[in-house]
């Protein structure tokens, strides 16, 4: 004989976590738009926002790589290494991103600029230019100056928080490419010795 009675509340007390997880997401996101619209840019501060613009720029991955190919073509062999180690990184942070965006599928705030990132990425969770920012600012430790590291670490702040003033992403967007950055530039320097390894075998 079947005891439903000891089944039923099993299937009530799933439902009722499921319901308290989406109420407690639905809160997250509540605040998460209402501290994003704070730090948005009016439409009258034009010269706030072209800074804003070109700061969100100066973090673009195919200025980046450009860049960086440029070093290589024409630097010497330490830079090249770092070059290459630099672009791999990127290319990497770019697929993990991609990934994570395609499993979240947030879309982003709605907005007037930037429209190639809106048409070539609609999603906005988490922000690719976030992680990118902080990522480079983790590997800036490499070259020892404490004054390129907080440069680096400014810069990669100014980018997130341009993300946000341009509407292209929430707060919580920047917030999770910051910790995602400094994760994978953290990792990324875990494997930089075993990266200088296979290049010099390569070039050899």
């Amino acid at each position: 004989m079947y005891h439903y009675d000891k089944i039923t509340p099993r299937c009530d007390a799933d439902q009722f976590e499921d319901e308290d997880a989406l109420d407690l997401l639905a809160h997250v996101l509540t605040v998460d738009t209402k501290w994003t619209s704070r730090l948005v840019l009016s439409a009258d501060a034009k010269l706030l926002q072209s800074l804003m613009k070109f700061i969100s720029h100066s973090c673009d991955s195919w200025y980046w790589l450009i860049g960086l190919g440029l070093i290589w073509l024409l630097g010497k062999s330490e830079m090249r290494l770092q070059a290459a180690f630099w672009a791999c990184a990127i290319l990497g942070m770019a697929g993990v991103v991609f990934l994570i965006k395609a499993l979240f599928h947030r879309p982003r705030p709605e907005g007037e600029w930037g429209k190639i990132y809106r048409i070539a990425d609609p999603h906005s969770f988490p922000s690719g230019h976030a992680a990118r920012a902080m990522m480079l600012a983790v590997l800036s430790m490499q070259t020892g100056s404490g004054w390129v590291i907080a440069c680096f670490i400014l810069w990669a702040i100014l980018v997130g928080l341009s993300r946000i003033a341009l509407k292209l992403h929430y707060l919580l967007d920047v917030i999770a490419g910051w910790l995602l950055g400094i994760a994978g530039g953290l990792l990324a320097l875990q494997l930089y010795p075993w990266f200088t390894q296979i290049i010099k075998a390569l070039l050899n």
